[in-house]
């Protein structure tokens, strides 16, 4: 116990998550709350040499400490007889990381590098608290929620023990976003027309094939109706004509990414996008109209998300398969250029977003790392 006069050890706090901006953004908007409510605290932001917090971390000034990438095989392959050994050294790695921060709380949002971790802390008695951020569990964090002290969950219903719902840790600039006074500056800041009805599609930052394909078939169509397109194809997906240029559409303007998607949502009349838990919760804290495309493989998580947006009204849900050129033709030009349909999804969508996702999260870890002192 610290006497009156001796200052107060700094708290030590180490995140784990990687690999795709679906476990990094909530990572570091966790890791910013922590800092806002305890300045001082120190942060450790443990991943892989492979994944975006490799770019990500730093640039957001925190440390990062890598550990090896353990994939854990769902059928028999030779990466299920290589994942006990793998896990062993991961596990060891991740134990040298907490040890050298003197972690007072662990914090894992799922993902590859979230196992290793969440063994370390629990073998050096350590407090885990996870995050999960879909609404059907990932197989790191139902490892983890056996050990964790707090389990937080962005979505109901995923049958987490002793789960708190928080909702989804996101940048200030998004759950902060007013759509109405930023529209107009969006737009031209992204080359559009601040005055025409705007739809906007998005895959992701790896893009979405499917999706790329017919919206770039449906452009001529959807543009004659008198809207505009801003078409995010992802990295090295763009979508080219037959002379392998992009589509030369009056009103379709094509990119591979947009940096800052708070402009894409004050931007948009309509996002058309994948169900990811991220999107998912971004924009509903926006009170954003979207159309999702739930992957089509996988565990099925992405429909999970979408399913309270989706009943609230907020949202459309349509099957990748049948998101072809002609439903699109059929459905969305009446959609976008209807400003009272999409102020009632607006509205609907706004009272299912959470907005404070960042500062829940930052109290259960400093409340954890408060116990174990």
């Amino acid at each position: 116990m610290t006497s009156p006069s001796t200052p107060e050890r700094p708290v030590s706090v180490v995140l784990a998550g990687g690999g795709t901006a679906g476990h990094i953004s909530p990572l570091l908007a966790i890791a910013a709350a922590i800092v806002e409510r305890r300045p001082g605290t120190r942060i450790t932001a443990v991943g892989t040499e492979a994944g975006m917090e490799t770019r990500l971390v730093p640039a957001a000034g925190f440390d990062l400490r890598t550990i090896d990438r353990v994939p854990m095989p769902r059928r028999p392959s030779i990466d299920l007889v290589k994942l006990p050994a793998r896990l062993v050294r991961a596990v060891r790695q991740a134990r040298a990381i907490v040890a050298d921060a003197g972690a007072d709380v662990v914090v894992g949002v799922g993902g590859y590098v979230s196992t290793p971790v969440y063994l370390a802390a629990w073998t050096r008695r350590v407090p885990v608290v996870i995050h999960e951020a879909n609404a059907r569990p990932g197989m790191a964090n139902r490892v983890g929620a056996r050990v964790a002290s707090r389990v937080a969950v962005a979505f109901g219903g995923t049958g987490l023990r002793n789960a708190v719902l928080v909702g989804m840790p996101m940048r200030r600039s998004i759950a902060e976003l007013d759509r109405a006074a930023g529209q107009a500056g969006a737009r031209a800041s992204l080359g559009l027309d601040p005055e025409r009805p705007t739809l906007i599609v998005t895959g992701g930052s790896s893009g979405a094939a499917s999706l790329n394909r017919a919206v770039a078939e449906a452009a001529p169509g959807l543009t004659a109706a008198g809207m505009q397109i801003l078409h995010i194809t992802g990295r090295g997906k763009q979508v080219m004509a037959q002379d392998g240029t992009p589509p030369a559409v009056p009103g379709y303007h094509q990119v591979e990414f947009v940096d800052g998607m708070e402009r894409v949502y004050a931007a948009a009349d309509l996002l058309v996008a994948r169900a990811g838990a991220a999107t998912v919760s971004e924009i509903s804290a926006v009170g954003l109209p979207a159309v999702l495309v739930p992957l089509p493989h996988g565990n099925g998580e992405q429909r999970f998300n979408a399913g309270a947006l989706v009943g609230s009204g907020g949202a459309l849900l349509v099957d990748d398969a049948d998101f072809t050129p002609a439903w699109i033709r059929d459905h969305l030009p009446g959609l976008v250029t209807d400003p009272g349909r999409l102020a009632g999804m607006s509205a609907a969508s706004y009272a299912q977003g959470v907005r404070d996702a960042d500062r829940r999260m930052a109290d259960l870890v400093l409340g954890a790392a408060r116990s174990a002192r």
